[in-house]
């Protein structure tokens, strides 16, 4: 086994495809009979940093332990995550470090999102071995579920497996914690009645598959995330969702590069959403961008005013144009 692996995920991994990464990274360093571990989380580009040399600060620990080790002569693990946030300078440094690492003091893991820079992306091709993490899917959820199940001794009827579906999307993570709650009450058939009662809270992972669904311009799929939005939410939460989210692509279609949009997005705003907002800028128009703006202030406004009854067909007719308008240059 080698003693340094490459775990390659989706650009813009979602908490599940995340959540899976960090999973196959503490199998690795579990395996290989570390001691001790080291984390490094490489932040973002364009967020305020201290830097004193090649290396941002927080990357600086990675020197002495990729060199020697631990100092009382014990197996360190090394965990670098997000590598793809790596500036050139600092991707050449690691590069070097990782080519001349002893296997016998160090086991490393690589984690990205994506590709590292170059000089990293070419020492990990020779010297590591790569574990590629998919985007999870709809069907993908399907079999995970089958499996979470099994290994719980839990069964799930047809509407107990569609509302958990419904509920996590592709959260790998919340389902898995959803089941384990479910395992510790004693359930052993899963309803649907028991999923809405038990889990009130849906996650926002949900409405993140709307806006993916509505941003490629995919109707039926964007339908069907609004209604289990709506099985769950109020539409005014969407509709501030919506709002915040047409917010950053306004930001992303002025921002003159990467560097600024990170700085322009909220402190707390994880780096994969801004290298995911700065590629798809662009394929909105100026135009577009001002029609969603009042379109979603009238469906305010009804939803503030109008009988409940019109506020499904509104949120529907508000999604079938924000398809046309967020997909009109593909």
């Amino acid at each position: 086994m080698s003693s340094i692996v490459h775990i390659s995920g989706p650009a813009g991994a979602g908490p599940g495809e995340r959540e899976e990464m960090l999973r196959r990274m503490h199998q690795f360093l579990d395996q290989s009979g570390v001691s001790e571990r080291l984390r490094v989380d490489v932040p973002q580009r364009g967020s305020d940093q201290e830097v004193t040399g090649v290396l941002r600060s927080e990357l600086e620990p990675l020197v002495p332990a990729l060199q020697s080790g631990s100092l009382f002569g014990d197996k360190v693990g090394i965990e670098i995550v997000d590598a793809q946030w790596m500036q050139a300078g600092e991707a050449a440094v690691v590069a070097d470090l990782l080519a001349a690492v002893d296997p016998n003091a160090v086991a490393v893991v690589v984690v990205s999102s994506g590709s590292p820079p170059k000089s990293l992306a070419d020492t990990l091709k020779e010297r590591a071995e790569k574990v590629t993490v998919g985007k999870l899917r709809d069907r993908d959820m399907r079999d995970a579920l089958g499996a979470e199940l099994k290994t719980r001794g839990i069964e799930a009827d047809r509407g107990g497996a569609e509302a958990l579906l419904a509920r996590f999307g592709t959260d790998l993570g919340s389902l898995r914690r959803a089941l384990d709650q479910l395992e510790s009450a004693g359930e052993t058939i899963v309803t649907r009645t028991m999923v809405l009662e038990r889990f009130k809270n849906r996650p926002e992972e949900g409405m993140w598959h709307y806006t993916d669904a509505v941003t490629a311009g995919n109707v039926g799929d964007a339908l069907r995330h609004l209604d289990a939005i709506l099985t769950h939410t109020h539409p005014l939460a969407l509709v501030g969702f919506l709002e915040a989210d047409l917010r950053q692509k306004a930001y992303a279609s002025a921002a003159p590069d990467l560097d600024t949009l990170g700085q322009w997005m909220p402190p707390r705003t994880q780096g994969w959403k801004v290298e995911k907002l700065w590629k798809a800028r662009g394929r909105v128009s100026d135009s577009d961008l001002h029609r969603a703006v009042s379109a979603l202030a009238r469906a305010d406004r009804i939803l503030k005013s109008a009988p409940e009854e019109t506020h499904r067909l509104t949120m529907e007719r508000l999604t079938v144009a924000l398809c046309r308008w967020y997909s009109a240059r593909r």
